[in-house]
């Protein structure tokens, strides 16, 4: 519920610290917590809003931002600073893996997990090339076989936390059989450029395979962790729009997300997932709205030629910040969900941003001409 509540919620703060008398983004800090509000006996495992917050306004520029509404034009144009905090708990579910060695020291993944675009393939080969001392093109991944081991799947942000260390579980496992095989002794061998070292003693990774494929399953499981910590990932997200004065048009001019999500498994497959995120927070604010005709009973808008969309060439500029913030509990990759995170909260700081520049709040989304025309300020 996190993406829909904080579009209501970020917009109630906002309007909570002007009567205040308080900047936006110091009343958030202000009443910052360290535990669960729920449950003050549950600590977050990890809780870097404050720096989102603070890294966000100094980076976007936040001290420029006027307090008064209404009161910066360029032109026909008027210009407001809005913001928003970003929340998404981390969710985890138990997560499986199968792994093979073969004779070439290739190393195949199979789970059942799903890559809807999100970079699947990309981080579970990371995994185990790191695990078992290989390069990527020495990995092949193989997902959404119902065949392969039970993964948690895509969605709710969970994905890759789970499968990786899935597949973290199965490489532990795969190494303690290889290096068995080897005749090494103990716990510290190293996977390193092909080779299993330890000591003054190395063997190349396939050997262990040469008689055969070397297979091993495991799976994640993370038992009570959820009920002695609050898991959760954060973010500041900021927001530029100029508004015309005269039809009520509004434009997004730059948009920052700084994320504090655990440990950031590929950066540039989280920030495309972040920047996508935070242009579907616009279509929320601005265009995505669902046409009902109660009369004949049927959707109006239902399909893509009707229902309106934003892509990202309607945003000139979009930036993402990610925290160094590895997780000890989250996981053994200590990583967190960073999906919803870009979309959490973005379009209440588009809508406040709408209010720092017209002076006009409007809590009813979509954000459309209609609301803003007749309430606009007037100039001479």
């Amino acid at each position: 519920g996190e993406a829909p509540g904080l579009m209501a919620l970020e917009i109630a703060i906002d309007e909570l610290a002007e009567k205040a008398g308080m900047d936006p983004v110091a009343f958030r800090i202000r009443n910052d917590t360290q535990v669960d509000p729920a449950h003050p006996e549950r600590f977050f495992s990890r809780r870097q809003l404050v720096e989102c917050l603070n890294t966000g306004a100094e980076r976007f520029g936040w001290h420029k931002r006027t307090t008064q509404p209404a009161q910066v034009r360029e032109g026909r144009w008027l210009v407001g600073m809005g913001m928003a905090t970003g929340f998404r708990n981390n969710m985890v579910a138990t997560s499986g893996a199968r792994v093979h060695l073969d004779e070439t020291g290739h190393v195949t993944v199979e789970t059942d997990m799903t890559d809807i675009g999100t970079g699947s393939y990309t981080i579970l080969a990371q995994t185990a090339a790191e695990m078992m001392g290989v390069s990527t093109a020495q990995v092949t991944v193989r997902l959404g076989d119902s065949d392969f081991p039970v993964s948690a799947g895509s969605g709710g942000q969970w994905g890759a936390n789970t499968s990786t260390a899935g597949v973290y579980a199965a490489c532990v496992k795969l190494r303690a059989d290889i290096a068995e095989k080897l005749g090494f002794d103990g716990d510290n061998v190293e996977f390193a450029d092909g080779q299993v070292i330890q000591g003054d003693r190395r063997a190349a990774l396939a050997t262990a395979a040469a008689s055969g494929p070397l297979t091993a399953e495991d799976s994640i499981e993370f038992g009570d962790l959820d009920q002695q910590f609050q898991q959760s990932t954060f973010a500041g997200h900021f927001v530029e729009v100029a508004v015309d004065r005269f039809t009520g048009e509004v434009r997004v001019r730059r948009m920052l997300a700084v994320c504090a999500a655990g440990r950031i498994l590929n950066p540039k497959t989280a920030r495309s997932q972040v920047i996508g995120a935070m242009t579907m927070g616009l279509g929320a604010a601005l265009m995505e709205e669902l046409a009902v005709d109660e009369k004949q009973g049927f959707f109006v808008n239902h399909d893509m030629a009707g229902y309106e969309v934003p892509v990202h060439a309607d945003i000139p500029e979009q930036e993402v910040i990610f925290l160094d913030d590895d997780d000890p509990v989250s996981s053994p990759m200590k990583a967190k969900g960073v999906g919803e995170l870009g979309l959490c909260g973005v379009s209440a700081a588009i809508v406040n941003a709408i209010y720092n520049a017209t002076g006009v709040r409007v809590r009813d989304y979509p954000v459309t001409l209609d609301k803003l025309l007749e309430r606009l300020p007037e100039f001479s």
